[in-house]
């Protein structure tokens, strides 16, 4: 097949779809991508892109086409808002000037949902079938995470995207729990399919080596690894730190990513008096982090506590699984289900400082062997249920029909 890729975001930013359509390369499909100049989490144009420069490239046989957007910098409202609708804009220009023919049309879409807007463009310029991955329901998701309380723009929004579930021809779910919400926005039940994340093949059960052990602290370790963001509810993992030390336990706090509430955590790791132990390490390639993975004595995944947030996977679930190590998660629903389904770790209800806390307690006592048992569960629950080339062969099922 012949298949044009849609995505705001792509390599080298750090996004499954990199992934994807790597696995479908690997399967012989012709593979072609629409994206942006990268600029993801900071909002800045990575070394070597402006606005001019690198209107397309090749990357592993790969074409890509890219199109400019207006920068989110330092993601206020107003340049978010730019910064989304931009992408659209000029990506349903650029598909006008892209002289090729393609078998269907593949949109990932994490948020914002208005990258499907170029999708619904390629349709119609392609005369072939879309495909939308949908990862963020909205706009339930932006008035959560992206504070927006407008009734005015929710309405606005939640109209726009209603027209582009109708515009699109199959939906893809990355949780179960979707299928609700998408039926009360008007979906038919038939154009919707269940396809959640794999974890990418470097997420695995690495050998630690010194050279990463070297750069972080000694004695139990919990790590965290994504998007530093509203979402996430750091201020539950925050006050957690922060009360266990009081207690006089001996917990380290590694932070791996970037996002736009790093400065305001920042500034609160000071206020509670735990920059010791609660560590930002900033962002590192995401190939990397299962050799510190080795390390940690657990993974942590939060949410805030929220009606959407509940029936859907984090990305990280998959990678955490894949890579053997126990579990914890302040979170709800299906995350939560999922890790206990497993039996791969222990949870609390999301933005519940106290269960949270009970949940790394009981980890923190453990033996060593329970916890390595913990792990072992946590990747024999990964290749039954989220191993790439299953996913990526019902990929391929999806876009035939």
């Amino acid at each position: 097949m012949k298949i044009l890729i849609i995505s705001q975001y792509f390599w080298p930013e750090n996004f499954r779809i990199n992934d994807v359509v790597l696995g479908l390369k690997e399967r012989r499909h012709e593979v072609t991508v629409l994206t942006g100049k990268p600029n993801y989490p900071a909002g800045r144009y990575f070394k070597g892109y402006n606005w001019w420069s690198k209107q397309s490239e090749v990357w592993n046989g790969i074409k890509i086409y890219r199109t400019n957007m207006i920068l989110r910098k330092d993601s206020g409202g107003i340049r978010l808002f730019l910064n989304y609708f931009s992408f659209a804009f000029f990506a349903s220009i650029r598909l006008l000037f892209i002289p090729k023919k393609f078998d269907k049309i593949f949109i990932f879409a994490p948020s914002p949902i208005t990258q499907a807007i170029p999708g619904i463009v390629a349709k119609y310029r392609f005369g072939a079938k879309n495909f939308l991955w949908v990862h963020d329901l909205w706009p339930e998701s932006i008035r959560i995470a992206g504070g927006i309380q407008n009734r005015f723009i929710l309405g606005i929004i939640d109209i726009m995207t209603k027209l582009i579930y109708k515009g699109t021809y199959k939906l893809l779910i990355q949780s179960k729990g979707f299928t609700n919400y998408l039926l009360n926005q008007k979906v038919e039940e038939s154009k919707i399919i269940y396809y959640p994340f794999y974890a990418e093949s470097f997420y695995r059960i690495e050998k630690c080596r010194d050279v990463y052990k070297n750069k972080l602290p000694s004695g139990f370790t919990l790590m965290f690894a994504g998007n530093i963001g509203e979402a996430q509810s750091f201020d539950t993992l925050l006050e957690s730190a922060a009360i266990l030390k009081k207690r006089g336990l001996q917990i380290n706090w590694v932070i791996f990513g970037d996002g736009r509430m790093k400065d305001s955590i920042l500034k609160r790791i000071n206020e509670l008096e735990i920059k010791d132990n609660f560590i930002l390490m900033g962002t590192y390639p995401a190939i990397e982090m299962p050799k510190y993975f080795c390390f940690a004595d657990g993974l942590l995944v939060s949410l805030k506590k929220n009606k959407i947030f509940s029936i859907t996977i984090p990305g990280k679930v998959q990678s955490y699984l894949a890579c053997g190590k126990p579990i914890i998660g302040s979170l709800d629903g299906v995350g939560a289900a999922i890790i206990h389904e497993s039996n791969s770790g222990f949870t609390g209800s999301a933005e519940s400082v106290d269960e949270l806390i009970q949940a790394i307690i009981k980890l923190y006592n453990l033996k060593d062997n329970e916890r390595k048992q913990l792990g072992i569960n946590a990747r024999k629950y990964f290749e039954k249920e989220f191993q790439r080339e299953i996913l990526l062969d019902k990929l391929e099922e999806i876009l035939k029909h």
